[in-house]
């Protein structure tokens, strides 16, 4: 799986002095529950009975989301790669919906002394949950912070690390983790050699699909991209094909709006009535095991397929796999050489180029040409 182009050579994160490491955020305990999902939903209108529903599936885990744990599992292993380059670069986590929020780590860097920090987002994909929104968040805190000019920020300035679907880390640690599963699933007595490989992501609404792909692919494109490159590779090390689908989970809101499909259960379903008997869950769509994976595929998928009569087991995220780490780190460079204006080979593989680090006006929108209103930071009208 050779990838487009060279890793950076160099190992210089300047003109950067800290890394934002931006995440979603999740409960720590049953009483903040609620109050997160009031967070996730504002402006939304949704109850505080609807969000109970909802919540269930933090209490039937204790009320907490392992991605607070996963996050600073992951700021770790950054730490450790940095600092096994020589790269002195202080990590500052914060979230969106939770504490450490956006506004508190925008104090942590502060305090640092950080002037230009940099955001590796922990989504891989572009759209406007994965992309703009993080950006909308971070322009939004700068402006009750009364730091946000007519031309970009006036306290710490941000950057933001491209759409890394397509790096060569991310998929080198997903195709290790699939491998991984196979060994599982033929351990379990199923058929490594007859088993379909199911890629599982987050669903998103139509609307919000066709406005991703603003100047690039889809966010179903990605994650199309990316599948067919994970099965090749697995195939190339099993020295057969790899049959596969791509499957959504997690969607929400009202019945009738559209959102992408199919459905993870619905799929199984489908393909057991055809025959299947041994089947693989790869959730490329996230990069750790937080409620979406523990609850909608470890959960209900698993439970769906047991039903069915289908040996079938999820395979691990990119986590702190060193692939993933090393990739990181590697786009941390990249993206310094280009902010010091260096002509820098951006890595990738598959079908699609790079995407930019600076993204058009409307890029990623909740709704295609339909601008919210809301300023959002590392865009082409932003000036960064």
């Amino acid at each position: 799986m050779p990838a487009n182009s060279p890793q950076p050579a160099a190992q210089d994160a300047a003109p950067y002095d800290a890394l934002l490491l931006y995440s979603f955020g999740g409960p720590n305990r049953p009483e903040d529950v609620v109050p997160f999902l009031r967070n996730v939903t504002a402006g939304k209108g949704i109850p505080d009975e609807r969000l109970e529903e909802v919540g269930e599936h933090y209490y039937g885990f204790g009320g907490k989301s392992p991605i607070n744990e996963q996050n600073l599992a992951l700021k770790a292993a950054l730490e450790a790669e940095l600092a096994a380059r020589g790269i002195d670069l202080p990590v500052v986590w914060g979230n969106r919906n939770w504490a450490p929020y956006t506004s508190d780590a925008v104090d942590e860097l502060e305090k640092l002394g950080a002037k230009r920090a940099v955001a590796l987002v922990t989504s891989a994909y572009a759209s406007y949950s994965g992309c703009r929104q993080y950006r909308e968040d971070l322009a939004v805190t700068l402006d009750e912070r009364g730091q946000l000019g007519p031309d970009g920020s006036t306290g710490v300035q941000f950057d933001k690390i491209r759409a890394y679907f397509n790096h060569p880390g991310f998929v080198r640690a997903n195709v290790d983790a699939v491998v991984e599963a196979y060994a599982k699933l033929a351990a379990k007595g199923g058929s490594a050699a007859d088993a379909k490989l199911v890629f599982v992501t987050h669903s998103i609404p139509d609307t919000m699909e066709a406005a991703s792909g603003v100047g690039h692919a889809t966010y179903s494109e990605q994650h199309q991209d990316v599948a067919a490159l994970i099965a090749a590779a697995v195939g190339d090390q099993f020295g057969h094909t790899v049959e596969w689908e791509l499957a959504y989970c997690s969607r929400s809101g009202p019945p009738s709006q559209p959102w992408l499909e199919p459905d993870v259960n619905d799929l199984l379903t489908e393909l057991a009535e055809g025959g299947l008997r041994d089947a693989v869950l790869s959730p490329i769509g996230f990069v750790s095991d937080h409620m979406e994976v523990a609850y909608d595929l470890d959960t209900e998928a698993l439970a769906t397929a047991a039903e069915l009569g289908v040996t079938a087991v999820r395979a691990g995220t990119v986590g702190t796999r060193a692939p993933f780490v090393k990739g990181l780190v590697d786009l941390v460079v990249e993206r310094a050489g280009l902010a010091r204006g260096e002509q820098v080979d951006e890595a990738t593989v598959g079908a699609l180029p790079a995407f930019p680090s600076v993204t058009p006006p409307l890029c990623c929108l909740r709704r295609h040409e339909e601008p919210s209103g809301i300023p959002a930071l590392c865009s082409e009208d932003m000036h960064r």
